[in-house]
């Protein structure tokens, strides 16, 4: 099983983060937080990378019903959601299969909240 979803598209980097964004935000997903991966490496440690930044997504009902369920699984959230430059005028859009993360969990409810959260994920990837 893969731990993500992922879609190729021609626009350039800025679109693709603008374009996912508002598929998130469709599907009741906002974002938390924005890390701008190469903007921290070269911060950091002086590396060049190409443009990739991490949403964290959060929709707020389904984070509440995780949390009552396993009050440890905010370990595991937001869900991520990466893009990524692809070159040649391409980006990637790539999210987090919540399924495939939550195996470890011992929890059927929670199972069944994650199929909720892999299906509007999928829906996001689909709609770009």
């Amino acid at each position: 099983m893969s731990y993500y979803f992922s879609k190729t598209l021609d626009c350039g980097f800025d679109e693709a983060v603008s374009r996912a964004t508002a598929a998130l935000k469709d599907e009741g997903f906002g974002v938390l937080t924005e890390i701008d991966v190469s903007a921290t490496l070269k911060a950091k440690i002086g590396v060049d990378f190409k443009p990739y930044k991490i949403l964290g997504a959060c929709n707020p009902k389904l984070a509440f019903e995780a949390l009552s369920l396993e009050n440890k699984i905010g370990t595991m959230l937001p869900c991520n959601v990466v893009v990524q430059d692809a070159g040649g005028g391409k980006s990637e859009v790539a999210a987090i299969d919540p399924v495939a993360s939550m195996q470890a969990v011992n929890n059927p409810e929670l199972h069944k909240a994650a199929e909720i959260v892999q299906a509007k994920l999928k829906a996001v990837i689909a709609r770009l």
